[in-house]
């Protein structure tokens, strides 16, 4: 695997509210994401996954550890510095509706993208090739379009195209597909893997979906309570999980949207906390893991999970999948 173009280092978040408990969203999370790599980040409604997301885009502060861009620390920027390094990551946000200006059009949007990314005056040429790559063809149909003129499977290619404009090293995608009708999911989904292959960008992928992780990911990370409960190869996760919280995300069908409401990650409410704040739930709990937080350790090649009873294993499991494949049934992009 080449070297990381991003890497998230110890990041934590805590939110306070007059007269609430504080909220420990994200709470010591690394990861790293490789040119050409997905690593598909999964859980719950309430797991963090989102503001894991606004902190690597420095959307929002966190209360402590590092994101680093292609080897360079956003956290010790400012001003133009920070400006011109985040035009090497970009995100696409789960309801492109709200994330478009809706009083421009979709040739001023991918404009102000290209020119914001230092290059010169974008052109009508550059504008189209840009939405034949993710299929809004011919472009003089879309162009003088206002994002409302658009359908949500439009809306959703402007927002890829948007976010590849800028040429970035890595994109952060929240939940790219929920936006869109079921019919048109896997062109979108076959969309990205081409672009990918065509640029070498890495992703991060926020999903709820499991079979989006296994179809589209090259690593998983299985987040629960603002914690990384699992991480390693998608082969290995999927077909042997270590932490019983991810054999319960497997178990589930389709999405974990199909989860039980009572049993959805709630966020931690408290400043310190003794104990895994999965033992409410796990059928293997513990005295010890009442009492004792995990910590993740490295259990098989690349595989490591945060539980006391998970058990170190030889190989990296048999793998379902290892590389990201394109839809069957859907023709590739």
């Amino acid at each position: 695997m080449s070297t990381a173009v991003l890497e998230l280092r110890h990041l934590s978040k805590t939110f306070r509210g007059r007269g609430m408990a504080p909220v420990r969203a994200v709470i010591d999370v690394s990861l790293e994401v490789a040119a050409g790599e997905c690593v598909a980040l999964v859980g719950e409604s309430g797991s963090g996954k989102s503001t894991l997301a606004r902190l690597a885009l420095r959307l929002i502060e966190p209360d402590a550890g590092e994101v680093i861009l292609r080897g360079q620390s956003l956290m010790r920027m400012r001003g133009g510095t920070l400006r011109r390094a985040r035009r090497g990551i970009q995100p696409i946000f789960q309801d492109p509706a709200a994330s478009f200006n809706p009083r421009r059009t979709v040739r001023s949007l991918l404009s102000q993208a290209i020119e914001g990314a230092g290059r010169e005056r974008a052109g009508e040429a550059e504008m189209a090739a840009l939405l034949a790559a993710v299929m809004l063809k011919p472009a003089a149909e879309y162009l003088d379009r206002y994002p409302h003129e658009l359908s949500g499977g439009q809306r959703q290619r402007l927002a890829i195209a948007r976010a590849l404009a800028p040429r970035p090293a890595v994109i952060i995608a929240d939940e790219p597909l929920s936006g869109a009708d079921v019919s048109i999911r896997a062109q979108l989904l076959n969309l990205l893997i081409d672009m990918q292959a065509r640029s070498g960008v890495g992703y991060l992928l926020i999903t709820h979906d499991m079979h989006v992780a296994r179809a589209f990911s090259h690593r998983i990370a299985v987040m629960y309570r603002g914690r990384i409960a699992e991480r390693g190869p998608t082969g290995s996760v999927l077909a042997a999980p270590l932490h019983p919280y991810t054999r319960q995300l497997l178990a589930v069908v389709h999405s974990l949207d199909r989860l039980p409401r009572d049993a959805t990650a709630k966020p931690v409410r408290s400043a310190a906390g003794t104990g895994c704040g999965f033992h409410p739930r796990c059928p293997l709990a513990s005295e010890t893991c009442r009492k004792l937080e995990p910590m993740l350790r490295e259990l098989g090649p690349g595989h490591s999970a945060a539980c006391h009873h998970a058990a170190s294993k030889e190989g990296g499991g048999d793998p379902i999948q290892s590389q990201p494949q394109l839809i069957p049934g859907i023709n590739a992009c």
